[in-house]
């Protein structure tokens, strides 16, 4: 009966159903790339020491008063460029903003690449 169920779901929903079940157990489904400052590893979000710098910098800029646009014309200015290698626009440093203080929905749950590898420096705190 299984198997002909599944004969009556287009591809599209057998895909869709094998992402919800992956993302229960906590794996990243591959909507797109993985957001600025993570990357996939085997199928799971871990952070990318490279890009969560450069959104410890954005969080700077944003705490200390500046303008989307101004961090983004600041991040241009000093060569750091998007995920895809493109230059910063405003809505790029709003989304990693978003998402770091919780307004956009996390997908999966993130796991840091020093959990998986205890002999990993840890970065100090301010």
């Amino acid at each position: 009966m299984a198997a002909h169920n599944e004969k009556n779901q287009s591809t599209w929903e057998r895909l869709e159903q094998g992402r919800q079940a992956k993302a229960a157990k906590g794996g990243y489904v591959g909507y797109g790339s993985p957001p600025f400052g993570q990357c996939s590893v085997n199928g799971e979000l871990v952070d990318n020491p490279t890009e969560a710098e450069v959104v410890e910098l954005i969080r700077r800029h944003h705490k200390s008063g500046k303008s989307l646009q101004k961090i983004a014309n600041w991040l241009n200015n000093n060569g750091y460029k998007t995920k895809r290698g493109q230059l910063w626009q405003r809505i790029s440093v709003k989304r990693v903003l978003d998402r770091l203080y919780g307004k956009t929905p996390k997908i999966t749950a993130v796991t840091s690449q020093s959990d998986d590898n205890p002999e990993s420096p840890q970065s100090s705190s301010e």
